[in-house]
């Protein structure tokens, strides 16, 4: 497995409160398409806290038959119960996932010890790849550097994502971690950056959008192609602040629908669909900016 690239996280789509099969199969084959280097599911653009076991199950079952073989195929099994995030995570093992993706256990707020107690306990009753994922601005902790070279040293422990937006603390992961673990960004604000300190690649909200030019972005990068990559940077740089007009992934929702890829740009409650003036904005860049609708 080639964990590099720009790996989408991906939507699901939904339609009268179900999910919508066919624009979600309809989504994977256009990724393939347009060449992203990896695919994501049942990640947090993927609405994964409010999806349930059958619809989980589901929706693995379709990413499978459309992904599987083709690039590699990851899926998100964190929650913060340790117990059920194991469950997931034996659950993509055995359906034959490439890699689970854990995000750190959210609203408990562990210390250091129980974020490694969580990891170690799912890697060592698992045997899938396993791509540790840190996002404090949406779990309230931080795992910080020196617990993830620990975690590294577990063998199915690969990768991280790591979604701080602070380069500072991708450094430190870099000259701690082994040179085998995968330092990925969770951030397209930080995704070139990452890369260009020697980092692998993206779990991207952008990529949803534009996957294309993501893809390019990576590849440039990891290239080396510097002016190549500077310029696409800061050519896709509103598109990410777009994202993020409003709560992640509404807008990336909206802007597939206004693209025709999605027939709804449906959420589920807590979320909320785009105010007017938020939508205004979005269909402004995506107009005017970059030509996509």
């Amino acid at each position: 497995m080639n964990l590099q690239g720009s790996i989408v996280a991906l939507i699901t789509p939904f339609k009268d409160g179900k999910v919508d099969e066919q624009s979600f199969r309809n989504l994977l084959k256009w990724h393939i398409q347009e060449g992203t280097h990896g695919i994501l599911v049942l990640g947090t653009t993927g609405e994964a806290a409010t999806i349930d076991k059958e619809e989980r199950k589901r929706i693995m079952e379709i990413a499978l038959e459309e992904v599987k073989g083709k690039v590699p195929l990851i899926v998100g099994t964190g929650t913060n119960n340790t117990k059920l995030a194991l469950e997931y995570t034996k659950m993509a093992e055995e359906m034959g996932f490439d890699a689970a993706l854990i995000v750190t256990p959210y609203y408990n707020k562990p210390t250091q010890n129980g974020l490694y107690e969580h990891y170690s306990y799912i890697a060592k009753n698992t045997n899938i790849p396993i791509i540790l994922y840190n996002v404090p601005g949406r779990t309230s902790v931080n795992l910080l550097p020196d617990t993830t070279a620990k975690l590294a040293q577990i063998e199915n422990i690969v990768a991280i994502k790591e979604a701080c937006g602070n380069i500072k603390q991708v450094t430190e992961l870099l000259l701690k971690c082994p040179e085998d673990f995968t330092i990925l960004s969770g951030d397209d604000f930080t995704a070139y950056a990452t890369v260009m300190l020697g980092g692998k690649g993206v779990i991207s909200v952008a990529a949803n959008v534009i996957p294309k030019e993501m893809a390019e972005l990576m590849e440039s990068s990891l290239k080396g192609d510097v002016a190549k990559a500077q310029k696409l940077n800061l050519k896709l740089y509103t598109l990410y602040k777009a994202m993020f007009i409003e709560t992640n992934p509404v807008p990336a929702k909206y802007a597939l629908w206004l693209m025709g890829k999605i027939e709804t740009p449906e959420v589920r409650p807590p979320l909320a669909g785009l105010v007017e003036n938020s939508l205004e904005q979005l269909k402004k860049i995506l107009k005017e900016d970059y030509g996509l609708i």
